[in-house]
């Protein structure tokens, strides 16, 4: 029981440095620091896309954005801390 629960826990993680990696990609590349032409820079950015829009368009359809500014990265890392907090919390209680 307890490999399931950190197995939980690492993806919980995985998941949070995923869209930390999207929000700073998505800065570099509005400022022009990184090629948005490169096919490494579009495949990783189609990958990570991927990867957290499943938890982020739900957040983006709730929360509107201010002025530009996307704040559901910052919720969802937020929502993320808080599961693995309940997860560490109870799940550890019981074993």
């Amino acid at each position: 029981m307890r490999s399931i629960i950190d197995l939980v826990l690492l993806i919980l993680q995985l998941w949070s440095y995923s869209i930390i990696i999207v929000a700073v990609m998505s800065w570099l590349l509005a400022f022009g620091i990184i090629n948005a032409n490169s096919v490494f820079v579009q495949k990783l950015h189609e990958v990570m896309f991927k990867l957290t829009e499943p938890l982020l368009r739900p957040i983006r359809r709730i929360v509107p954005s201010f002025s530009g500014m996307d704040f559901s990265p910052v919720i969802a890392l937020i929502a993320l801390w808080f599961i693995g907090r309940l997860i560490r919390e109870y799940a550890f209680m019981l074993l």
